[in-house]
């Protein structure tokens, strides 16, 4: 009898070992109470009655569906639940929200004896914290730029209300499936994006005109007060040119008044005889010599010659011509008086 006490509390002793898998984590009670929680490997608890286990899988990675309820797990919304996805954004419009929350548990103990149906208090907990960031969010980002910041910012605030539970959860990802307004006014609020997007468009070509317009009429103003800066220096310059000889004409004048006058009276003959065919006589105009033409006289090439019957008259011509350069000289001498 007692070798069969000894075998039978041998094996009695032995039912105490236990193996904690890797996707694990023990949870040991002793006479129904939360005394430790143990790590994945080989381990040992009293026999029962004295200490049970349990392993709930750890990282399992759970989903909870919040707005709607899908067929499948393909995650597409089969059936909506408007009591859970009408929510009132921050600038007082109604929204129709649907998301999804994954996650895993963090601390066993805490998850089986510190909360009271896990995946329940998850699920309000995740509405209430959703329901917050879009009460601090209008209604236009909320469908379009600001669905990440909301996914981001639910994440942080459930995994606060969480820990604040001592739920030993561990919120890994929040998703939004759908953002839209209610269905009953998506087609007004489809006109009033319309109407916005047709505001947006012309606002960014009158931004464009404005764009294209402004810096040309800056610079033809810039051009017109260049061009009018170039021209006052130009005439600012050109007037002081003037003064600055007038007052150098005037000064050589003032010493010598004699010699200046003559040298403006030569450049004014000058000025005014340019370009025209003159004689210019120096002296007394009886000094003149008389000058015949005789080239003038002889014949031109390819013209023929005289006949020789005609002496009397070319004599009658040269003596005409000899009795005309009298006149000629005459003409010189005034010309040169």
């Amino acid at each position: 009898m007692a070798l069969i006490v000894g075998v039978l509390a041998v094996i009695w002793l032995a039912s105490g070992i236990y193996r904690v898998e890797a996707d694990e984590q023990g949870v040991v009670m002793r006479f129904g109470e939360w005394v430790r929680t143990e790590q994945p490997g080989l381990r040992y608890r009293l026999p029962t009655p004295i200490e049970t286990v349990l392993l709930p899988k750890v990282t399992r990675v759970n989903r909870i569906e919040v707005g709607y309820r899908s067929s499948g797990g393909g995650g597409r919304s089969d059936r909506d639940v408007p009591d859970e996805s009408l929510m009132l954004t921050g600038d007082e419009n109604i929204i129709d929200i649907d998301f999804t929350v994954f996650w895993v548990i963090k601390d066993a103990g805490n998850f089986l004896f510190k909360i009271r149906e896990p995946e329940v208090t998850v699920k309000k907990a995740a509405e209430s914290a959703m329901r917050e960031v879009i009460g601090r969010t209008d209604l236009q980002p909320a469908l379009t730029e600001a669905r990440q910041q909301t996914e981001n910012s639910t994440r942080q605030l459930l995994q606060a209300m969480l820990d604040e539970y001592q739920a030993g959860i561990e919120v890994t990802q929040v998703q939004l499936q759908k953002a839209d307004p209610p269905q009953p006014v998506i087609d007004a609020f489809n006109d009033v994006q319309r109407a916005r997007a047709d505001r947006e468009r012309a606002r960014n070509e009158a931004e464009a005109y404005r764009n294209d317009i402004i810096p040309r009429a800056r610079g033809e103003a810039e051009r017109l007060v260049q061009e009018a800066s170039a021209y006052r220096e130009q005439v600012v310059s050109l007037a002081q040119g003037d003064a600055e000889r007038f007052r150098k004409v005037y000064d050589a004048y003032s010493q010598s008044k004699d010699v200046t006058a003559r040298r403006m009276y030569l450049e004014t003959m000058e000025e005014i005889l340019r370009g025209r065919n003159k004689i210019i006589v120096e002296g007394s105009a009886q000094n003149v010599v008389p000058y015949l033409p005789l080239n003038q006289l002889a014949p031109q090439p390819g013209q023929a010659p005289r006949p020789a019957n005609q002496g009397g008259q070319g004599g009658q011509s040269g003596q005409r011509s000899g009795t005309q350069t009298q006149p000629m000289s005459q003409s010189l001498s005034q010309s040169g008086q």
